[in-house]
């Protein structure tokens, strides 16, 4: 399996991607405008060149990074000497944990957030949105997780599942599809639903700023970070941001100059402060 860990991630992976695709078709939750070959172009494009910039400028991955403690006897798993199997369950929920932190960071920290608001620009949720984010962030997220399997010395094929079920999950997640509601409050109890994130995309900040998980569902209700329902609807909520709500956000160019747009704002704002508290 570690032999071919890359080919069975791309095939799970795309295997997930268009089997969700297809069920937003036959069961969407909304009707969407006819905007999908210029959303998908932008948010295709956008993961393409999060591949690229990971493989020649960031070769330093989650699963390599498992490996290499491992083999060099570092970590607390190893040092302890814990049981393989042990080690590679916890090593999974504190994964998951540490994703669910990013996220939540990612919304307080307004350097992190002016990566992830690409993310958060889609004016549409789809199993496309999923793969919409920016290099940087692709870059960042991947050094905390590479730092935490090394600091763990977590086992390698627990690293490996873990990564395969946090891209599946995401997919799912966020695909446009409709679930019976007494099934999905039953699968939110072990696995975050679309329904569920769908809230996370709304354009209003109370929601926007809850519903963090991507894979487990219940460190939002520990946290308090968990709403049930938006307030307009699953179906009449708006999803996207407010200072964005024209058609730049499906244009490629646009989402990877965005975060630099926002630098030079915030910049912007802080000496108009500054200059305000001098008079």
């Amino acid at each position: 399996m570690m032999e071919n860990e890359a080919t069975i991630r791309l095939s799970i992976f795309l295997g997930s991607f268009l089997v969700l695709a297809l069920l937003e078709i036959v069961i969407p939750m909304r009707r969407e405008a006819h905007d999908r070959p210029q959303r998908w172009f932008a948010n295709l494009g956008l993961s393409i060149v999060s591949t690229l910039v990971l493989r020649f400028v960031l070769p330093v991955a989650a699963v390599a990074s498992a490996y290499w403690a491992n083999l060099n006897g570092i970590g607390l798993f190893n040092w302890l000497d814990v049981s393989p199997l042990i080690a590679g369950v916890i090593a999974f929920f504190i994964l998951d944990f540490a994703v669910w932190l990013e996220h939540l960071v990612s919304h307080k920290w307004q350097w992190l957030w002016n990566l992830h608001k690409v993310h958060h620009s889609d004016r549409r949720l789809d199993v496309s949105s999923a793969i919409r984010f920016h290099p940087l962030e692709i870059c960042v997220s991947m050094l905390w997780k590479a730092a935490l399997v090394v600091a763990l010395g977590a086992p390698v094929l627990s690293v490996v599942i873990f990564e395969i079920v946090l891209n599946a999950a995401s997919l799912f997640n966020h695909a446009n599809i409709k679930i019976p509601r007494a099934m999905d409050r039953i699968l939110r109890l072990v696995i975050v639903t679309p329904d569920m994130h769908r809230i996370h995309h709304s354009d209003e900040k109370i929601e926007t700023n809850s519903n963090y998980g991507f894979n487990f569902p219940f460190w939002d209700r520990l946290f308090g970070t968990y709403t049930e329902d938006p307030a307009l609807g699953q179906e009449k909520m708006v999803i996207g941001l407010k200072q964005y709500p024209g058609g730049e956000t499906k244009k490629l160019l646009w989402l990877l100059v965005l975060p630099f747009k926002a630098l030079g704002v915030s910049r912007r704002n802080r000496e108009g402060n500054n200059a305000d508290k001098a008079r």
